[in-house]
């Protein structure tokens, strides 16, 4: 996994630019996600990459779009110390996984290649081995993960009840 990391207070508007609220195609946002912060970032993420930022991602406009952006692009999750709060949500309702572990983030450089186990609450850099924990997530947000968010969960909820 490749690593994009980025600084404080990465707003929605930088993760997707409010000149494209009217797309609702994810592969149309993902062609300009961060483009206002990092332009070669669309051009260059991969499916499995990891967003490593520093405090408060995901501030600004509770905007979904944001989200739906980061995921269309390949993005595995995101790290940081710290998520807004609109923002957490979001990314749970839309499946995307998001970290706080301010010691990773703290620690990890672009160049490192880590791997993430969320049902183990581990961040694992691959170069020296050294592991960073975090809060694994309990069963039903692995669920909601694991589904694509909340309300593909329910959906798959309610079809098993028939």
């Amino acid at each position: 996994m490749k690593i994009y990391k980025y600084g404080n207070n990465i707003d929605t508007d930088v993760i997707i630019p409010a000149r494209y609220l009217n797309i609702t195609d994810p592969k149309h946002l993902a062609s300009h996600c961060m483009e206002d912060l990092d332009a070669a970032f669309s051009s260059t993420v991969e499916v499995g990459d990891v967003i490593v930022a520093e405090e408060n991602f995901g501030c600004g406009s509770s905007r979904e779009h944001a989200v739906l952006a980061i995921k269309a692009c390949g993005v595995q999750c995101v790290i940081a110390k710290n998520f807004a709060r609109i923002f957490f949500r979001n990314a749970l309702n839309t499946g995307l996984a998001i970290i706080e572990c301010p010691e990773a983030v703290d620690e990890l450089a672009s160049d490192d290649e880590i791997e993430v186990d969320v049902k183990q609450g581990i961040i694992k850099r691959v170069r020296d081995g050294k592991v960073f924990q975090f809060q694994a997530y309990p069963e039903f947000l692995l669920n909601m993960i694991e589904n694509n968010g909340l309300v593909e969960t329910t959906k798959k909820a309610f079809e098993g009840e028939r």
